[in-house]
């Protein structure tokens, strides 16, 4: 398997990606984990006003993988469960959150939640698979 290098330009936090979401995410290396913040815009919507889905899951999605990633485990995501449970309006500032949970020889688990306030809108489980 190829060497996983971060170029920047990674669809949801790449700085060299010009159609990216460019999410900027703060590490917390003591406590594992990370947090962001998103602001939505019209070329992120499903139906309209609305977030689609798939962004959601991708910013989930990179919130458990960059954070592996940024703790010097190189990971690749295994499997992801995504609940949503609250739309997210374009427009409307989204505050994610990261961590690990556990980890073993070859898997790290991992958690992520998306929220508006006091409003949950997505959260997810994943299993990042060791690439040595």
């Amino acid at each position: 398997m190829k060497e996983l290098r971060d170029n920047q330009r990674c669809f949801v936090c790449g700085k060299k990606n010009p159609i990216g979401l460019s999410v900027n995410f703060t590490i917390n290396p003591g406590s594992q984990s990370l947090q962001a913040t998103f602001i939505p815009t019209d070329n992120h919507q499903g139906y309209e006003g609305i977030v689609h889905g798939g962004i959601l899951s991708a910013l989930l999605d990179e919130a458990m993988a960059k954070l592996a990633f940024s703790l010097v485990f190189p990971v690749m995501t295994a499997e992801i469960n995504v609940k949503f449970k609250s739309p997210a309006i374009v427009g409307e500032e989204l505050f994610i959150t990261g961590k690990l949970t556990r980890e073993n020889k070859r898997l790290i688990l991992a958690e992520a939640a998306i929220t508006r306030g006091p409003i949950i809108i997505a959260e997810a489980t994943g299993k990042l698979l060791r690439i040595h």
